[in-house]
């Protein structure tokens, strides 16, 4: 990649912004389609870090389009063949959002988290600890921290407002929010969208120890995938060549910001501290190759 300049905020002069999340600033366009910007910012513990991290927005732009375009045949997606050209953008807005925006569709989000985990890590190593089970799946006795479950499992979760943590949730809350027919449909695009992308890693050299997905439905009700998908943000990537069962392995994702944060006196809450220039360094590097293995040809 060349040089870049960073970006953490975006304010387009001509077009309504919708929402400001973590990461992505959504733009309308019309009744049907909206502008989804990736910034460079960086969320931890569930608060925006003030400083950017160069090369982020197109990683994970890059990274989404490319599951996109690799998992159409198991769901159909948000995206649109819609070019930039055709917004109502100045000179400078069209060169900054280069390589970090996408036209997508509208469509009704599904009001929870599909969350897929393969490995026995996190949350989950929390909750098998206490429980022997994980969000109430039952598992094998004996489980050690980040071992391959003997199957993949699907543990969602509520979407929590801004600046709060997202709940896990029973399936059963699953149906009561969405019904039992689409319930049982995102729970199952989920482990093969899980299935064929842990495949798919595992021959580049890196283990998705585990994902979170979203979806909409469109006017017929068609199940269709939105948002980011099986980036560094939203999934748990570790390098296969070191993973050990036992300890937990080192990341490609924000994990390694994560681990620098718990070093500080930091209540957790906004405003969030400074990163070193160091610490800014490596996690675009982890970014970076985590793009470059997934995309390259099977080794």
């Amino acid at each position: 990649m060349n040089e870049i300049r960073t970006v953490h905020t975006t304010a387009l002069r001509h077009m309504r912004r919708l929402h400001t999340g973590k990461v992505r600033d959504i733009y309308e366009i019309d009744a049907g389609h909206m502008l989804i910007v990736t910034t460079d910012r960086l969320s931890a513990f569930d608060v925006v870090l003030p400083d950017p991290i160069p090369y982020k927005g197109h990683v994970l732009t890059e990274i989404s389009e490319f599951w996109f375009r690799h998992t159409k045949s198991i769901v159909p997606n948000q995206l649109t063949t819609v070019s930039l050209d055709t917004l109502p953008l100045d000179p400078d807005e069209r060169a900054m959002l280069e390589g970090r925006a996408i036209i997508v569709r509208r469509l009704k989000a599904l009001p929870i988290e599909a969350v897929v985990r393969g490995y026995l890590i996190g949350s989950g190593w929390k909750d098998y600890q206490r429980t022997g089970a994980v969000c109430g799946i039952a598992l094998p006795k004996g489980l050690q921290l980040a071992e391959r479950l003997p199957q993949p499992i699907f543990t969602p979760a509520s979407k929590a407002p801004a600046g709060q943590h997202d709940e896990n949730i029973s399936f059963a809350d699953v149906e009561a929010l969405v019904g039992p027919t689409l319930a049982a449909q995102v729970r199952d695009t989920s482990l093969a969208l899980y299935d064929f992308a842990a495949a798919h890693a595992r021959e580049r050299g890196i283990i998705i120890a585990d994902t979170k997905f979203e979806f909409g439905v469109d006017d017929a009700g068609q199940l269709v995938l939105i948002d980011e998908v099986l980036t560094p943000d939203s999934s748990r990537f570790w390098p296969a060549d070191t993973y050990r069962v036992g300890i937990s392995p080192p990341s490609f994702d924000k994990q390694f910001v994560r681990d620098y944060l718990e070093t500080l006196d930091w209540d957790k809450k906004a405003p969030g501290p400074s990163l070193p220039p160091e610490i800014i360094a490596k996690t675009s590097e982890k970014y970076r190759e985590a793009l470059s293995r997934l995309t390259r040809p099977r080794s």
